[in-house]
């Protein structure tokens, strides 16, 4: 894995937030209803919230997005994932997206590490 600064993770989570936060500033009301469609979107269903996060996180390697990568391990985990299931999510989304995929398995193995997993 390359070198990045000690808790990166964390960095990119507080960056997450603090986006988010401005974002809803400048436009609370587009941010309450993207706020609302992500809650709805992600509630159990036919499918748990953690599966719904599983997906995520593929989702997020498949869009080579590391912030999105770090915030939906963070809430997978939160959600009672661990690690292998992780990974295998993230096996599925390098089925699809081949090697650029396979490099953003790093940004999941960098968050697992420094989430505790």
């Amino acid at each position: 894995m390359s070198e990045k600064t000690e808790n990166s993770t964390s960095q990119t989570l507080n960056n997450i937030n603090n986006h988010m936060k401005d974002l809803s500033k400048q436009d609370p009301k587009w941010m309450q209803s993207f706020g609302n469609f992500m809650n709805q979107s992600k509630k159990d269903g036919a499918l748990s919230a953690k599966f719904k996060e599983l997906i995520g996180v593929a989702l997020s390697v498949k869009a080579q997005c590391e912030r999105c990568i770090v915030w939906h391990v963070k809430n997978a985990i939160d959600l009672g994932a661990t690690r292998q299931e992780i990974l295998e999510a993230c096996e599925v989304a390098v089925v699809m997206s081949g090697g650029p995929g396979l490099m953003y398995l790093e940004d999941v193995q960098r968050a697992l590490k420094d989430l505790g997993l």
